[in-house]
């Protein structure tokens, strides 16, 4: 009697067994049936979306790599030598100039120089947005700036309502206008400078040094003996 109990006993757990393992199973089939689609789209977004940042990162990388290169070949094609912008007329001088800010992503650059021209050679926008008024004078490298022609200048960033007057040269800023420059935010960009320009230094880099690096009263003499 005890053993048959014991048979009933354990055939009543298979049995009760049998039946948690069917509920559960008829649980996880219903349950798969109503998450199943959640659960598919969520995968397939999530491989969409791994796709699209592939191709995103891809198309940024390539970008990248083609600004580089596009910004390599514009300084190569508009490099010269200080030797050459010498050689160069006031207008040709004038239209360098504003290719190179072009180059350096400057927008809305027009040249605007010759009669009337208001005091103002190029116009435009630096990268930042700021307006932008230049004016450019290709003199002999053993003269200097005087005064007077950064006052018209003054009067030009007036004029075009400009947020940024730069005067750029081919030679070298003399004490007096060097410290007018400084004393009304005018950006000056010297002969040493615009070597460094030449070759591919930015414009808005130059601006924050302006008429710095012309050297002490010994550098200026060596500069004066130089080019005499």
């Amino acid at each position: 009697m005890a053993a048959r109990r014991r048979r009933r006993t354990e055939e009543s757990k298979r049995r009760e067994a049998g039946a948690v393992a069917v509920a559960v199973a008829l649980l996880v089939v219903v349950f798969w049936s109503v998450v199943w689609p959640y659960a598919a789209a969520v995968l397939i977004l999530g491989g969409l979306g791994s796709v699209a940042w592939w191709l995103w990162r891809t198309d940024r990388m390539a970008r990248g790599r083609d600004r580089e290169w596009r910004g390599e070949e514009a300084v190569r094609a508009g490099h010269r030598t200080l030797a050459d912008v010498d050689a160069m007329s006031g207008t040709a001088f004038e239209e360098h100039v504003a290719g190179l800010c072009r180059r350096d992503g400057c927008t809305e650059v027009r040249w605007v120089g010759g009669a009337g021209d208001q005091g103002a050679d190029v116009l435009g926008r630096l990268p930042d947005g700021r307006s932008m008024v230049v004016q450019c004078k290709r003199y002999a490298p053993s003269s200097t700036i005087a005064s007077r022609d950064l006052r018209d200048l003054l009067g030009s960033r007036v004029h075009f309502g400009a947020d940024v007057a730069i005067f750029v040269t081919t030679t070298r800023f003399s004490r007096p206008s060097a410290t007018f420059a400084a004393t009304h935010s005018i950006a000056t960009v010297h002969r040493d400078h615009l070597g460094l320009w030449n070759s591919g230094t930015p414009l808005e880099s130059l601006l924050d040094v302006s008429a710095a690096g012309q050297g002490d009263s010994r550098h200026r003499a060596r500069w004066k003996r130089t080019y005499e």
